[in-house]
């Protein structure tokens, strides 16, 4: 009789550790970006771009990456990422899409795991927004949305995101120039 209440014991520990497990993976949020909303705008554009790489496609990529040092780079920052996504929509005048259509990005990024830590706007040039995700002192994820008249862009990084390391992978994978510069040394000043 002892074993069979040290067996359900173990089997009902097993549950509620089962159970808060999973209690506490759905509550972790997930740092991809649903861009299907954007779909609508492919009729309108006269160029789209669209990359899904998860983190098996990257992986695979990755392997035909050469040794040159650059490279080599990209591929060590790609190693950890668990997916890059890219919408980019450009058109051959402007009024093509509205604020409207940017909601469903928007509304994702208004979520409390995200925190917007840029925003640029100008009514002539458009606006960039840059929102981080952070589990703990790690940050999960990366979601850009720039838009200007003639276009809109959304690059979505999921996974451990080094922003050092980010500017490296501008131009690779569909991710355009984001302008995202170090900021230089500076050198300690001498003492006369």
């Amino acid at each position: 009789m002892k074993s069979l209440s040290r067996t359900l014991l173990k089997f009902v520990s097993l549950v509620v550790l089962v159970i808060l497990g999973a209690a506490a993976g759905a509550s972790a949020q997930d740092a991809r970006i649903q861009t299907s909303q954007l779909d609508a705008l492919a009729a309108k554009a006269s160029q789209t771009v669209d990359v899904n790489l998860d983190e098996r496609l990257m992986q695979f990529a990755a392997k035909f990456l050469s040794k040159d040092e650059d490279e080599a780079k990209v591929k060590e920052i790609v190693n950890g990422l668990k997916g890059i996504y890219v919408k980019s929509y450009e058109f051959e005048t402007e009024g093509q899409y509205t604020e409207a259509d940017l909601e469903g990005i928007r509304s994702q990024l208004r979520n409390p795991a995200w925190n917007r830590i840029v925003n640029v706007n100008s009514k002539k040039e458009g606006s960039v927004e840059v929102y981080l995700m952070r589990n703990g002192n790690q940050i999960s994820g990366l979601a850009v949305l720039a838009t200007d008249p003639k276009e809109v862009t959304v690059v979505n990084i999921v996974g451990p995101v080094d922003l050092e390391k980010l500017t490296q992978l501008e131009g690779q994978f569909g991710i355009p120039d984001l302008q995202i510069e170090q900021r230089p040394k500076l050198k300690p000043k001498r003492r006369n």
